[in-house]
């Protein structure tokens, strides 16, 4: 649907597939409100592993969230332009087009702000996983690796962008630790032991004599909630970094 360097091109097929560019709009919306639920479920099941790490975790989520959400503000924008309104009669089409085209862009270096932070929330992650008793080591070191790949290639899209479609070559591959870990717990599961304050477990075993059974349903339940979020996080990653490549072979 973008064309890149071909405002006229792109304000055309946004306005043929409208109904396509507003669905992408609100899909990004959903998913990054899903997002919260994501800092709360993996909270959750590794706050009994380290709190504090836990809480690190979850403030880089949350941090992420809104910045994500306003920028979402730059494509409602373009489209607003590539309409037409009747108070935008001031500038002809090929302005509208232009100014258009000025908002997607910003819409795409707004990615690189919110990917600083999509990458920094997986090293405690990690680390969480590394300390845990039942979730595999390894997966730990994949996420920690994982998170450097998001703000490499925010960093160079801003900073050196001639080189953004090479790094972005060569992060990519690092970026399929989410994706292993996502598959891990909606297929395996996590099942986190309980906390070790007694008052808490008496109050817990009180409310659910069936003991880590009905907890561990619990916890796939919001895993799959992690898995769905962090597909379309990552599918939605990877297109921005189709388009950057994109972007950095038309120039």
């Amino acid at each position: 649907m973008i064309v890149r360097g071909n405002a006229t091109a792109t304000a055309h097929n946004i306005v043929v597939s409208e109904t396509l560019f507003r669905l992408g709009i609100a899909a990004d919306l959903i998913c990054q409100a899903l997002f919260i639920f994501v800092a709360l479920a993996l909270y959750d099941v590794l706050k009994g592993v380290n709190r504090r790490h836990a809480l690190v975790m979850v403030t880089l989520i949350l941090v992420s969230i809104p910045i994500a959400l306003l920028n979402e503000l730059n494509g409602i924008a373009a489209l607003i332009l590539v309409r037409g309104a009747d108070f935008l009669s001031l500038f002809d089409k090929p302005q509208r087009d232009a100014l258009a085209m000025l908002f997607l862009n910003l819409r795409g270096h707004g990615f690189d702000v919110a990917g600083i932070f999509w990458g920094r929330w997986l090293f405690p992650l990690g680390r969480l996983v590394c300390q845990s008793s039942f979730l595999p080591r390894i997966l730990g070191v994949v996420l920690m690796v994982n998170c450097f790949a998001y703000p490499l290639n925010s960093f160079t899209s801003l900073v050196l962008p001639q080189y953004e479609a090479i790094v972005s070559r060569w992060m990519s591959p690092l970026q399929f630790g989410e994706v292993v870990f996502m598959l891990w717990l909606v297929i395996m599961g996590a099942k986190p032991k309980p906390l070790a304050d007694p008052a808490l477990n008496s109050a817990t075993a009180a409310s659910n004599p069936t003991g880590l059974g009905l907890k561990t349903e619990i916890t796939r339940s919001l895993a799959k909630i992690i898995g769905v979020t962090m597909l379309q996080q990552r599918s939605w990653s990877a297109g921005v970094l189709a388009n950057q490549s994109s972007r950095l072979s038309s120039r």
